[in-house]
């Protein structure tokens, strides 16, 4: 849970909220095919639900000052990986700073696979 206060009252911000947010950004962007779970809870989640959820692959750690954010991801084969990881970058950073106005203070991204 991050929370910080303000001149309005205490804002908590948790990071499933978060994980969902990025997810929707990372999965939106062209070449990413997927996620990947990536620790063992995501993993046995995985195992017994047949739907993906948009937080499978991500990991948010940091206070309210600023987060950092690791993605695995599954991207398409013959894509520039550079390209790829330039714009998920992007998007994360911008898509965190608006709706929670928290920086992204580094943006981890594993490859994981790829697929036709």
């Amino acid at each position: 849970m991050i929370a910080y206060e303000t001149r309005m009252g205490r804002i908590d911000i948790s990071e499933a909220y978060l994980s969902k947010l990025i997810g929707h950004e990372v999965t939106s962007c062209f070449g990413v095919v997927g996620m990947v779970p990536s620790g063992n809870r995501q993993r046995l989640f995985s195992a017994f639900s047949k739907k993906e959820m948009l937080d499978t692959g991500i990991r948010v750690t940091g206070n309210a000052d600023s987060v950092a954010v690791e993605l695995h991801i599954v991207v398409t084969y013959g894509m520039n990986i550079n390209a790829i990881a330039s714009s998920i970058t992007e998007k994360v950073k911008y898509a965190v700073g608006e709706a929670t106005g928290i920086s992204v203070s580094k943006v981890t991204i594993k490859i994981d696979g790829i697929k036709e």
